[in-house]
């Protein structure tokens, strides 16, 4: 049974690359440059936003900045991946190049770390995040962005210290099919799993790991 398990959690996250195609050579200093015009406002001037629905961005995976604002902005003739239009309005003027260097740019930055604000969910969410709920085939979140939430680069973005707000709302717009630009649709499968005091529980306890 365990084994089963373990396959059936590989076999959700085993996904092709996110961004892979994209440029990999950054101009960091560039993207700093453009990040203090386009992105400081949001998300800080080092990526760690002060607004918990804004994503904080520092020591994120440069690739899955990189698809994030691709996704963002419309191809000709096609709507967005991901459908935002605060985002889409940022994104519209930014150059593939430009997105690399941003990516690079924030990927530099460390991470401000965030604490679990409620006790009596930390078991409860410390429990979804590890092992999640064989039961129900929910994956732990752990087996494909790790024990301490770092993410795998390329594959998949790194989570620690994340707003449980934005979390939440991520989870969220996932389960609805709200947002939908995961590979394979992974994610909006496992957050159709998850009841509203799981995402709850396993975003405040993201906020605390580091």
């Amino acid at each position: 049974m365990k084994r089963a398990w373990a396959l059936l959690t590989f076999a959700i996250c085993a996904c092709p690359p996110a961004g892979a195609e994209l440029a990999t050579k950054a101009d960091s200093a560039k993207g700093q440059s453009i990040a203090n015009k386009v992105c400081a406002a949001c998300h800080g001037a080092d990526g760690n936003s002060a607004i918990p629905t804004n994503p904080k961005l520092a020591g994120q995976i440069s690739e899955y900045i990189q698809k994030q604002l691709a996704n963002f902005k419309p191809a000709p003739g096609k709507e967005a991946e991901r459908k935002n239009p605060i985002m889409g309005g940022m994104a519209a003027s930014l150059s593939a190049e430009d997105m690399r260097d941003v990516a690079a740019y924030f990927a530099a930055q460390r991470t401000k770390p965030g604490t679990a604000r409620h006790q009596e969910t930390l078991a409860f969410g410390r429990k979804i995040w590890r092992g999640g709920d064989a039961s129900k085939g929910l994956p732990a979140c752990a087996a494909c962005h790790g024990a301490s939430g770092a993410g795998l680069p390329i594959l998949y973005p790194r989570l620690a210290g994340q707003y449980p707000e934005y979390v939440e709302a991520q989870l969220k717009a996932f389960r609805s099919g709200e947002r939908s630009n995961d590979p394979n649709k992974m994610m909006e499968a496992i957050a159709s799993k998850m009841s509203d005091p799981e995402i709850r529980a396993v975003a405040d306890y993201i906020f605390g790991l580091r």
